[in-house]
């Protein structure tokens, strides 16, 4: 899966551009990495959010005390947002499929500097918006393609950065 990574300046107006304009199907948060009770270190970290969206409205609101994420108005996590651990911004990735004769197919791997609307790819299945907030993997899933365009360049010639653009048609 190759991720193309949002500028951090954006992010809020990315996350904001992605729930009002394409459709959330899953929402997912755990720790990155933790402390199990027995005391031995778990490089996966704890679940603390796993929840399949349809139907139900996802939302945020963002103030000083730091980002709230909502389900149907309800608070189901808080990230404080502390500066600290809070270090680089949203990514935004594809689920392709390479369709098989045996009816499982292939997920498509790419390396950088691959323009994400390629017509020799696979159209996207979904979505996911993922980042690192307060020591917690957020990853988001959408329906199809979320629709990007350039934004910079961070490195030349193959790091780029992008971001979620809104006059692509909405998805229903």
């Amino acid at each position: 899966m190759k991720y193309y990574q949002l500028l951090k300046r954006q992010d809020f107006r990315n996350l904001r551009l992605c729930i009002d304009n394409y459709t959330p199907d899953f929402l997912f948060i755990r720790e990155c990495g933790g402390t199990r009770p027995d005391g031995s270190y778990r490089i996966e970290g704890m679940q603390k959010v796993s929840i399949k969206l349809g139907g139900k409205r996802l939302d945020f609101k963002k103030n000083k005390n730091g980002l709230y994420i909502l389900v149907d108005n309800k608070e189901v996590f808080h990230f404080p947002l502390e500066p600290s651990r809070y270090y680089k911004g949203f990514s935004l990735a594809y689920e392709r499929i390479i369709p098989a004769d045996n009816g499982v197919g292939r997920r498509v791997r790419l390396s950088t500097g691959i323009n994400p609307y390629d017509p020799e790819l696979p159209e996207p299945r979904r979505s996911f918006l993922r980042t690192v907030l307060d020591d917690h993997l957020m990853e988001i899933f959408f329906e199809g393609l979320v629709h990007l365009k350039f934004h910079s360049w961070w490195i030349r010639p193959h790091f780029k950065y992008w971001q979620v653009d809104r006059n692509r048609p909405k998805q229903k």
